[in-house]
């Protein structure tokens, strides 16, 4: 994986706050030595899930020198460079890059729906960086659904390795392969994982990890390993986890992954405005479904 540091799990990571909604530093780098030591390949720090947009351009980059420093030998860090500006993802790369990341992850432009040729564009620009790119797919949150044949065409002029996909359309991979044989196909949204692993993901960009990384890695090598017998093995598995899985595309899935990792024990917390706090229905069913994983013997 040196030579294709984009692979394997990378988790997206959740950002500690004090009570105050100050960055938690020392608890930031404890998470990624301890993603580290239970088993994950990476980091995909200044994500949604890291809460990016409410950061401040001194804190965006704290983070990933953080991440970058923490890291053991072999842990890599991929930090997401989405900006309203295809100018700032370049700046934001360039830092990722001077810190010592080994791929970025990058949305398409989101400041208006663009065209094809501007999201070619787009990447040209931050391609010149020099980080090899994973193109982030999510057309939800974005307006801008980067269809099989321009991941393809983005791929064909060199620009983007991989794309993490956030569709929830477990059909993609197979047109991307077919338009785009060498273009990896990394697992977006948690709740698609068998699915997409069994078309042959080469990645996942993880959101549950955050709170149950032993669990997420054995489910995602059953998924992806190819053998019928382990597909067989992962599906109760992957049965037992997906009330908790389906929260990482829901609109709350910030607070949900927090709230399921302060059961467990690690630092999930408080959220920076806008994101507010879980109505009770919500509290209630992501307690219920975490619950049932502790007890399950899920870590």
């Amino acid at each position: 994986m040196t030579q294709q540091p984009w692979r394997g799990i990378h988790v997206a990571t959740a950002l500690p706050f004090n009570d105050d909604l100050s960055v938690d530093y020392d608890a930031w780098e404890q998470e990624v030595v301890w993603l580290a030591e239970n088993g994950m390949d990476g980091v995909t720090p200044n994500g949604s899930l890291g809460e990016y947009q409410t950061l401040t351009d001194t804190e965006r980059a704290k983070v990933v020198q953080i991440a970058v420093d923490a890291a053991p030998e072999g842990f890599r860090v991929m930090p997401g460079c989405g900006a309203y500006g295809a100018l700032e993802s370049v700046r934001w790369a360039q830092q990722a890059a001077e810190a010592g990341a080994q791929s970025i992850l990058l949305l398409p432009p989101n400041t208006f729906r663009a065209d094809r040729a501007t999201v070619v564009d787009h990447y040209r620009r931050v391609a010149q960086v020099g980080l090899p790119i994973v193109a982030y797919n999510n057309p939800l949150d974005t307006k801008v659904d980067m269809m099989p044949d321009l991941l393809a065409e983005l791929h064909g002029l060199g620009y983007i390795k991989a794309v993490k996909e956030f569709t929830g359309d477990p059909r993609r991979i197979y047109e991307i392969h077919e338009l785009a044989p060498e273009l990896d196909v990394l697992i977006g949204s948690d709740d698609v994982l068998l699915e997409v692993g069994l078309g042959g993901a080469t990645g996942w960009i993880a959101g549950y990890p955050n709170a149950f990384p032993n669990a997420c890695r054995k489910l995602y090598d059953l998924a992806t390993s190819g053998k019928p017998e382990d597909a067989v093995a992962a599906l109760p598995l992957y049965r037992d986890l997906h009330p908790l899985l389906r929260w990482d595309s829901k609109t709350e899935f910030v607070q949900a992954i927090k709230l399921s990792m302060d059961m467990v024990g690690r630092k999930g917390g408080v959220c920076r405005p806008p994101r507010s706090p879980l109505s009770p229905e919500f509290t209630a069913a992501v307690t219920k479904a975490t619950e049932n994983a502790i007890a399950a013997g899920y870590n």
